[in-house]
Order: C-alpha cells, then structure tokens, then sequence
C-alpha cells in the first residue's frame, strides 16, 4: 500500500518545553516530546500518564441518574425481585453482562442473564427478550452497551411491571426511554467528566456506586477489571482519561489473575505466558468472543465469561474457537465478494464512500466486512444484507469522519440505528437501499476532507537509530496501553542503508527481514516489514531509503529490541 507520509517536525517551543521536562523526568529527549505532543506537559502529569491510579478514578455518583440507579437496585434487593441483566451480543455488551452479572450474583442470587440472538431477534430490547423477562417473573432489567433508544420497547415493558435501568453509551435521541434511571455518560445533559466510556466501563460505574453505597470495599471491583480491558481494547474506545486508567489496571488483571472463562480463552489462544496486550485483545481474544454472537448466539461467550469451573471453561472456549474459525471462512468470502463488486462497479471507485449490498451475506459478519473495506480503500462504507422486506447491516468509518452523523442525515428512510463517530449498525426497507446509498453518499462527499480518504502515515518523531537504546525502549513501554488517542508511536528513520543481510522470508516469501544501518550512526538494527516484499528489490539496490516504524521486543531474542517497520520509501521521495 501507498502511504502519505504525514510529519510536523517540532517548534522551538515544545522543543525546549521537552527538553526541561526529560530532564525532570530521566527521559530521552524524544519521549518526552510524545509526551508534549500528547498534551501532557508537566511532571506530575507525565508521572499520573505513566502510572494511572484507581484511586483517580471519577465518583460514579457524577453521573446523571446514578443515585436513581442504585436506589432501584437496592429496593430490588431489599423486594427479593428477580432481576435481569441483559446485553448486546458483541464484545463490549458481553463483557458488560459479564462484568454486572458476576459481580451482582456475589451478593444476590434471584438474577439471571440474557443476550439477545443476532439473527432471531436483532439488535437491543426483543420482544423475544421481554417475553421471557415477564415469564420468568422478573422486575428489573439493566440493560448494557444498548437500550438507549429502546422507547417503545422500554414504553411497553412497564404496562408489563418491568422497570429498566439502561448503562449505554451510544449516541441518544431527542427522546429517551422512559426508563428509571439512564447512565450515558452522553447524554446532553449529563455532565459527567468523561464521555468516552465502553458500555462495559457504563456497567463497572454502576457496580462502583452500587459498592460505595453498600460499604463494599473496591478491593473486590478489581478481578473485574480484565473485562473492562477487553471491551476498551475491542470496541476501539479512547485509551485515554478513565479509560486509560481501567485499561492499565484491567491489562494487570488479564495478565496476572484473568477471570477463569478469559483464561481459558487465553489458552486457546497460544497465548498462555505472554505479556498481553491491546493488540492481543483486538487480533485474538475479541474475536473469538464475538464469534457465537456472530456465528449462533453470544449467550454461550457470556456462559464461558461466567464460568467458574476451569475444565468446563475450556471445553466451552474451544467451541467459541470453532465458531471463530468459521467466522474467518466467511468473513474471507464475503470480502472477496465485496472487493469483487467494487472493482466492478467503476463509479464506486471513485466515490467519497462505499455503499455494499448482498442479499446472501451473513448479518453477523457484515460489520467486519465493513472493517476490511474501510482499511482497503479508506472510505467511509456501509456493507448491508436482507433479512425478509429489510435491509439490516453496520457502518465503519475513517479517522476523523462522523459517520453516525451520516447515517442520521438519513434517518427518514430508517426504521432503525445506532453507533458512535466510527461505528454504526442500521435498518432500512430493503426498497430504499439504493436512495439511502445516493443520500449517504452525497452527504459524505459535502462533509469529507480529501485527507481523510488517503492512506496516511502520522510520524510521531524522526530520529537517528543512535536514539534507540535499551532504556529509552523501557521508558517507551509506559506508553502503553495503545489505542485510539494514544496510538503507538511511530518513527521516521531517513537514509537507512541494508547492512548486507536483509532477505525476503515467509511461506510465500511474503516479508522482509531486515539487518540495517543509518548515515549517522553505526548501530545495527534488526527489523521486520510484513507484507513488503515488494520493497526487496530496491532494498538489496544498495541505494538510501526512509523507514517508519514502531519499537519492539523481538520475541524470539529475550531482550532484543526489534524495529516493525510499517512503510518503506526510497530516500528521494522525501517530501512527496
């Protein structure tokens, strides 16, 4: 792939604000520039990036509706009422059932669990889902990572006696639910200090103030914490303010003492042993816990979630494993179905977004269609299928493009949608795809900035491999956790030379492995470019060239730091 390589060396200023503040910190002059540029900017603020604190975590209580939330709670306690917690059936509503439902069943035993299925009921509050609620006698439902414009549903369930407490954090509509209490931190009129949260992180809050209130110690909040992890990692939150705290701690929790459903998972993995990261959790744990609910049912990952015994864990995540093996079957298929299509339809080349349909394609497996599409042709895109008279299918978006604004300036022709900035799922007449898709179209090609359709490489530093040490790369890791707002940073190392011994490997000679010099320096750096081989050529040329690249630990040499070197441009390209 072609990247624009996107740099802004530094001012003056936040040169010398860098300078003081690695002076302060015991830093390289290079980190404490991301730091800057990171906004963080004096030393207690460095200390509270590098070492997030639970006790920095924000009073539940300032959330809107909580007192509400928790007061309902207890009564229901206190009434012996059968309580419900119910969830969407991705990750992040998983996990949230997970989180809510383990934590809960500690302290009362008259709850149970629900997760609706993707392809019998559809997205959010079922009638399916109430009509077992009212059956099975229950009272009170908290509903996670959805709800928030369940109106109707939420109207209908209390002619029935069921109240709802709703933890989302999805956009609202102009009307809420007539629910007890709403925890959405984005909400227009809730002034709680942070937006960003997962609806697992909506569902922890909740279990914080329901604890604080009871004169739970927090202490017993923190082997839940590894869900949190998972579901920042997985549904591509902002890894920064809360988040980044929920997230470093959460990241301990999976690593150390993971609940017994995640470690079984874990293991499953080939991941037993390892430091996991972020990118574990998004390439391999995430996906095999969205692969029921995409595949079957996302009720049998909230049973492993829950799961107490270990032998019975791994049985069920095994099966989990199944499911995502199918999942990649399909999700392959599809892609290559769709990129036939786009390659096809000429006109859709050139377009400011991609609009997909197929009546044959797997609801369940449409988002991540979706996923591919928009890192291949770096368009905002919409990849629907049919389910009887309805369109039904997910948006996903480039960075910095709004795109559940763009599905909203449709929203005469929806029966239903939902999402976020860069994720959105959404229901139509399958009558109407074709006008939602010139409408959507149209509204992005008015609000898109060219940038945003180019594949772009944002370089956090150039530097010398002279920069490159030891402890700078220690000092590096406490970056970490990477992800959105907080990516891992990415450095530009120019007139780079092969010291002799860079060869192409990989089943299908696919990679390069590389053994490199700079021009100012004599140090030798070993690195790997997946996917690159192109580059080889030119690379055995002798000739200069220009890497970007992030810092990492070689795997296979304990202690050895290895550059993931992400794009190669020759050396005369500079500035193009």
């Amino acid at each position: 792939m072609r990247f624009k390589w996107n740099y802004e060396p530094p001012t003056s200023e936040q040169q010398q604000a860098a300078s003081e503040l690695a002076e302060k910190l015991n830093i390289s002059p290079v980190l404490a520039m991301l730091l800057i540029r990171r906004g963080i900017t004096t030393e207690s603020a460095a200390k509270r990036f590098f070492r997030p604190q639970l006790s920095d975590l924000i009073n539940p209580f300032l959330m809107k509706d909580m007192d509400l939330a928790v007061d309902r709670l207890n009564d229901a306690m206190g009434r012996k009422e059968r309580i419900l917690v119910y969830g969407d059936y991705d990750v992040d509503g998983c996990t949230s059932v997970a989180l809510v439902y383990k934590f809960l069943r500690q302290y009362y035993s008259n709850i149970d669990y629900y997760i609706p299925d993707r392809y019998d009921e559809g997205y959010g509050v079922s009638q399916k889902g109430l009509s077992y609620a009212k059956e099975t006698g229950v009272k009170l439902i908290i509903i996670l990572d959805c709800g928030i414009k369940a109106v109707k549903e939420i109207e209908y369930a209390k002619t029935i006696g069921i109240d709802f407490i709703i933890c989302d954090h999805h956009m609202p509509d102009e009307t809420l639910p007539p629910a007890v209490a709403i925890l959405n931190p984005k909400c227009e009129d809730d002034t709680y200090p942070f937006k960003d949260l997962c609806g697992c992180g909506v569902g922890f809050k909740f279990m914080q103030a329901f604890a604080k209130n009871n004169g739970i110690p927090f202490s017993r909040l923190i082997p839940l914490l590894d869900f949190c992890a998972v579901s920042i990692a997985a549904d591509l939150v902002s890894v920064t303010g809360e988040n980044r705290i929920l997230a470093f701690h959460g990241l301990k929790q999976l690593n150390q003492n993971p609940s017994t459903g995640l470690k079984a998972i874990i293991d499953v993995c080939g991941l037993t042993d390892r430091e996991l990261t972020m990118s574990d959790i998004i390439f391999k744990i995430g996906p095999r816990i969205n692969a029921s609910g995409r595949m079957e049912n996302g009720k049998e990952t909230v049973d492993l979630l829950v799961e107490r015994d270990f032998t019975n864990a791994l049985t069920a995540a095994k099966h989990v494993d199944q499911y995502n093996e199918q999942r990649k079957d399909v999700d392959r298929q599809m892609t290559e179905e769709a990129n036939q299509i786009v390659e096809r339809l000429e006109n859709q080349k050139h377009q400011s977004s991609i609009v997909l349909y197929d009546e044959n394609w797997k609801k369940g497996v449409v988002g991540i269609v979706a996923s591919r599409l928009t890192e291949i042709y770096f368009r905002p895109t919409v990849v629907l299928t049919r389910d009887d008279n309805l369109a039904t299918g997910s948006a996903r978006s480039v960075a910095g493009f709004d795109v559940y604004a763009a599905i909203k300036s449709c929203r005469d022709l929806l029966m239903n949608f939902g999402g976020h900035k860069y994720a959105a799922g959404l229901t139509l007449r399958w009558d109407d795809v074709v006008e939602f898709r010139n409408r959507f179209q149209k509204y992005v090609e008015e609000h898109i900035r060219p940038e945003q359709t180019e594949a772009m490489l944002d370089i956090d530093a150039l530097i010398d491999f002279k920069d490159i040490n030891k402890k700078m790369h220690n000092d590096l890791k406490k970056f970490a956790p990477f992800g959105p707002d907080n990516t891992k940073p990415l450095f530009l190392t120019q007139d780079v030379y092969d010291f002799g011994t860079s060869k192409v490997v990989g089943r299908e000679q696919e990679h390069i492995k590389l053994e490199l010099i700079d021009s100012k320096s004599s140090n030798v750096m070993n690195g790997i470019a997946f996917g690159q081989s192109e580059s080889a050529k030119y690379i055995k040329s002798k000739r200069s060239f220009d890497i970007a690249y992030t810092i990492e630990d070689n795997v296979y040499k304990h202690g050895a730091i290895q550059l993931q070197i992400e794009a190669i441009r020759p050396a005369e390209e500079e500035g193009e």
